[in-house]
């Protein structure tokens, strides 16, 4: 291969302006953009030219590593798949990858394209490219566009290549845009107060013109799995997931034109009653909350050729039965019977005569929506760990980490025998330990139907397990191995953002933990726990947990739908949002912490993404919460009769009475209330919301004098000095002077120290504790607490062989008991917020303004960590730290500090070093080293 002369001139005359020799070290591009054999072709013209220097190889690479929006990410929104999106001009974002110094966009390029129209182009002078507006006319239901992007550097330099197109389309924005179509309902009768059993739908139907797409939009009253001549459509599960029904339900989007063939064709779809009218709740729960019968509404929509439109809508003409899917509970499992398969049902031409008619049922389709969130997927398969011999001699299974899925089974055995998988999370007295299941079954049943190997996997349910109890197990036919049976992971799928890594192996499994509960609690909904008769959207728990959340995860569209159903929740609750969402618990009364997160969720998850639009959504929700759904006394404080979960879980709270907490519960709520206000002034501010900033400051700042009346003496002292009675205050700023504050952060510190190092806070305290501390140069003392392993501390659970952080301290007791009390989830992700200490403080980066437009970059070592890296994708590009103590060549007894920066193309950061100088530094886009001698 012979490279073009410029290509190769301009890789000459470029190395010099690459090669930087800057102050902190050699800066360089990314990724390049030659395939390898090209590169080595340059290197040997360049040899040849002269240039033999291996950094100036490494350099001249870098070159064409610039600026790849190429391979970067254009999307839409906050979708991670454009199709069937709800929005019809939606804001367009892209990412930079490569380390390219000092780079900022002056400009960018939108080309739009649009099916048998001339590409439009569109050249706009910004900086930005975080959700851009929309730059041509609006999009139709069903349209697609093709969009592509590039940026253009200072003075028109350095810009980058296209990136590549990426397709955008919206689903079905209005009612009518669903044609005939109509929820159907099996002419079978509804089961009353029992389970649903899952219904199959069919339609046969002949295509006898030639054809450019298709498009299938679905949902079902209850859960869905879609097939289409015998083949799955899509890859989600789970679907439509978990909304507020009542107000939100989502249909979904797939292309299924490769999937469609000539002549007679058959479209298969298996419904069962998830969340929909299946048991939800504590103890017995209810069923039937949404509907107590199974639907499905389908609207097939094929182009053929000539542009006209075929539609194959849900209606009267198709048929339905029942399966091999017997029952399919959330809470219970499945029980699934092989030997009831229909062969051939999902084919075209299957002889359907004994199958039953439907019948239509009213549905408002007004309440159809495009999802926000991506969809629950598979997202992994994890191995068998182990088979072993409970202390009765039960098979018992290890998969060696806490996950949230099911089981694919392969197995071959007599006909008629039924295998039992019971799930569980831990082990207690050598016995799988079912009691902090509840009420909940958590087992699936498979009957074999004898005819050879079968793979079968439930499809309407999900367990939260670790260890799975088998009994029924052919083993004389198919050995109980890694072979035979594999645990499958499923969440939502939501893209990694966050990664963190450390010396100390103890907290970097801490933080593999805190990510694991993450992904088993964000399925759908952001859940509390994934295993017991709950698993629901507590709004206490994301509170704590959010900042965290957004750090790990892109959790952008996934948070803007929950809060959605949130506002649409709070408005049926006299403007308190409901304990849980979707509420499924009925009505609520206010209660603050979790009546807080309609404020708090949407300010974190502006901060984190920078996204105005959203925050103005949920705007309302804040107003309506501050201004009138607060219970409030006479001076403006919490009522003193209102029920509160205040510092819920409170490692001091006897396990049958989790409320009862060491710290005051209206201290704790007029701390939150004040708090709460204060972001509303910020969020009112944000939007450029007229006279609503001062408004809600200075209310801020008189119910700020009432609290001090309330709950601080004179001399600066707390009503209660306790962690979390203490920690409120400081972070919350609700101290009358500087000094008093000062005075309560050494008072924090010392009584954090007097308790050993150990956790004295719960729900309200334990997310802010951290940062408080830090807040006032206590990272020290933070860190300490941090390190400890005994209970309550974040490492007891990880030194107890814990791989996902617990509900309580204590869930599981340094005898291996399980804690007594009745909520002892092993996976709950609201004490894991601690992650978002870590990130900031020992990772060192956090947003200097919403968005991470520009970055703080503050390590701050400590703890007896010698070194650690944190990975953040911003919504710009890539930003990280590494840093170590002790080098070679190190005079300083190990205490030299080196630290390595990356910082994406257009955006600026702080850096701030360790020590007592604290050096400061200003920079743009690259790659950066910085040394501190003998820190200590």
């Amino acid at each position: 291969m012979k490279l073009p002369p410029l290509v190769l001139l301009s890789a000459i005359f470029f190395s010099g302006i690459f090669a930087m020799e800057c102050k902190k070290g050699i800066h360089y591009c990314g990724r390049s953009l030659l395939k390898n054999d090209e590169i080595d072709q340059l290197f040997v013209s360049l040899n040849k030219a002269g240039v033999k220097n291996a950094t100036e190889h490494i350099v001249l690479e870098s070159i064409f590593e610039c600026l790849p929006t190429r391979d970067g990410q254009v999307s839409f929104e906050h979708h991670r798949s454009a199709l069937g999106i709800g929005e019809t001009a939606p804001r367009v974002s892209w990412r930079f990858q490569g380390k390219v110094s000092d780079w900022e966009q002056s400009s960018y390029e939108l080309e739009v394209k649009r099916a048998g129209q001339e590409a439009e182009n569109f050249h706009i002078d910004s900086a930005e490219s975080v959700l851009v507006s929309w730059p041509s006319t609006a999009l139709e239901s069903g349209e697609e566009a093709i969009v592509r992007v590039r940026s253009f550097g200072p003075d028109s330099k350095h810009n980058t290549p296209w990136s590549d197109a990426v397709a955008v389309e919206p689903g079905l924005l209005t009612p009518d845009d669903w044609q005939d179509a109509a929820v159907i309902a099996s002419a079978r009768p509804t089961e009353v107060n029992e389970t649903h059993r899952p219904i199959q739908f069919r339609k046969d139907f002949s295509l006898e013109q030639s054809y450019v797409s298709a498009r299938l939009y679905i949902t079902a009253l209850g859960l869905y799995e879609a097939h289409l001549n015998g083949k799955r459509i899509g890859d989600h599960v789970l679907a439509p997931g978990w909304q507020s029904y009542h107000n939100r339900h989502e249909y979904n989007t797939y292309d299924v034109t490769d999937m469609l063939k000539q002549g007679p064709n058959a479209l298969g779809v298996t419904v069962g009653e998830g969340w929909y009218s299946g048991r939800l709740g504590f103890n017995e729960g209810r069923r039937n909350i949404y509907g107590d019968t199974l639907g499905l509404l389908s609207l097939l929509v094929i182009t053929k050729s000539d542009g006209s439109k075929l539609y194959i809508p849900s209606d009267d003409t198709w048929q339905s039965n029942i399966g091999p899917i017997v029952t399919s509970e959330i809470y219970d499992g499945e029980r699934y019977d092989s030997r009831l398969e229909q062969k051939g049902w999902l084919q075209p031409g299957f002889n359907s005569s004994g199958w039953l008619g439907v019948h239509e049922i009213s549905f408002p389709k007004g309440r159809l929506a495009a999802p926000d969130a991506p969809p629950v997927r598979r997202v992994e398969e994890h191995k068998l760990k182990d088979v072993f011999q409970s202390a009765s001699g039960k098979t018992v299974l290890d998969f060696g980490q806490n996950l949230v899925g099911w089981l694919r089974i392969r197995v071959k055995g007599p006909k008629g025998q039924t295998i039992k998988f019971l799930h569980t999370e831990v082990m207690e007295d050598g016995e799988v330990a079912t009691r902090p299941l509840r009420y909940a079954k958590a087992t699936d049943h498979f009957t074999l139907s004898g005819e050879g190997v079968e793979q079968w996997e439930p499809s309407f349910t999900f367990h939260g397990f670790r260890y799975v109890q088998v009994d029924g197990w052919p083993e004389d036919t198919t050995p109980l191995d890694e072979n035979s049976i594999t645990a499958v992971v499923v969440h939502s799928d939501m893209e990694r953002t966050g990664y963190f890594e450390c010396s100390d192996p103890l907290v970097s499994k801490l933080h593999q933990n805190i990510l694991w509960s993450m992904r088993g609690n964000f399925l759908s909904i952001p859940t509390d726990c994934p295993q017991r008769d709950e698993r629901l959207g507590w709004t206490g728990d994301i509170h704590a947990f959010s900042k965290t959340a957004n750090f790990i995860y892109d959790t952008a569209g996934f948070l803007r739908g929950w809060l959605k159903d949130a506002r649409s929740e709070q408005l049926n609750n006299s403007y308190a949002p409901p304990y849980v969402i979707p509420n499924v618990l009925g009505p609520s009364t206010p209660t603050s912490i979790w009546g807080d997160s309609i404020v708090a969720v949407p300010w974190e998850l502006y901060e984190a993404f920078g996204d105005k639009v959203m925050l103005k959504e949920q705007y309302p929700g804040a107003q309506d919460w501050i201004d009138k759904g607060i219970s409030r006394n006479e001076v403006g404080l919490w009522n003193r009769s209102t029920f509160q979960y205040a510092d819920w879980l409170d490692p001091k709270a006897p396990p049958d009475d989790p409320g009862d907490a060491t710290t005051n519960k209206y201290l704790v709520s007029d701390a939150y209330l004040l708090h709460s206000t204060d972001l509303l002034a910020n969020i009112s501010a944000a939007l450029s919301m007229d006279e609503a900033p001062s408004k809600y400051s200075d209310w801020h700042s008189d119910l700020t004098k009432e609290f001090q009346k309330a709950w601080i003496s004179p001399n600066g002292t707390m009503a209660n000095e306790t962690q979390t009675g203490l920690a409120l205050p400081l972070y919350f700023d609700l101290f009358p002077t500087s000094q008093q504050a000062n005075s309560a952060a050494n008072r924090l510190a010392q009584l954090v120290q007097a308790n050993d190092y150990k956790v004295g806070t719960g729900f309200a305290g334990t997310h802010l504790l951290g940062h408080t501390l830090s807040k006032y140069d206590k990272d020290d003392a933070f860190y300490q607490m941090l390190m400890q392993t005994e209970t309550p501390s974040w490492l007891y659970q990880v030194v107890m062989n814990g791989t996902t952080t617990w509900e309580r301290w204590d869930s599981m007791l340094p005898n291996g008991s399980v804690n007594s009390g009745e909520m002892t989830s092993f996976n709950h992700y609201a004490v894991g917020s601690v992650a978002s200490w870590i990130h900031s403080v020992a990772g060192g980066l956090r947003p200097a303004e919403p968005g991470w437009k520009r970055i703080h970059i503050e390590v701050v070592p400590g703890g007896g960590l010698t070194h650690a890296s944190t990975r953040f994708e911003t919504p710009y590009g890539v930003t990280s730290t590494k840093w170590q103590l002790g080098s070679p060549g190190d005079s300083c007894d190990g205490s030299d500090f080196h630290l390595m920066v990356e910082v994406p193309p257009n955006t600026r950061a702080t850096v701030v070093l360790p020590g007592p100088g604290g050096e400061t530094y200003d920079i743009g886009s690259g790659s950066y080293e910085y040394h501190v001698a003998c820190l200590e």
